[in-house]
């Protein structure tokens, strides 16, 4: 079975920068998109990319601020966050499907990590 794992969350004060990374247990399967999810909230769209780097898809609530991007040398999909704000918070998920395509809705991916927890505070 497919795993992917995430790393680089942490606790962080508004303005700050994070950057995530997904790995997979599978060389044939590559992570291609980010959600979040808040306490009491649904799990949303972050950003997305095809498996080979492009085109990307930025949520309009972090265009600007996160760019997300992959290593395929190292089979690593990350997301760099900037200028985070306290909305930000969240647990953080990289999701992956066989296909490698970048999509919006969350049904499409068959594979996702665990999570990590970001917090932004003042």
């Amino acid at each position: 079975q497919v795993q992917l794992f995430e790393s680089g969350g942490g606790l962080v004060q508004v303005g700050d920068s994070l950057r995530l990374s997904c790995t997979s247990s599978d060389r044939a399967v590559g992570a291609t998109a980010w959600f979040r999810q808040a306490p009491g909230k649904e799990r949303e769209f972050v950003a997305a990319v095809r498996w080979r780097g492009s085109p990307t898809y930025h949520a309009n609530s972090v265009r600007g601020r996160f760019t997300i991007s992959r290593d395929n040398s190292e089979n690593i999909l990350y997301l760099r966050m900037n200028s985070l704000r306290r909305e930000d918070t969240g647990v953080y998920y990289c999701a992956a499907n066989r296909l490698g395509s970048a999509e919006y809705d969350a049904s499409a991916y068959e594979y996702w990590g665990q999570g990590t927890q970001v917090t932004v505070s003042s």
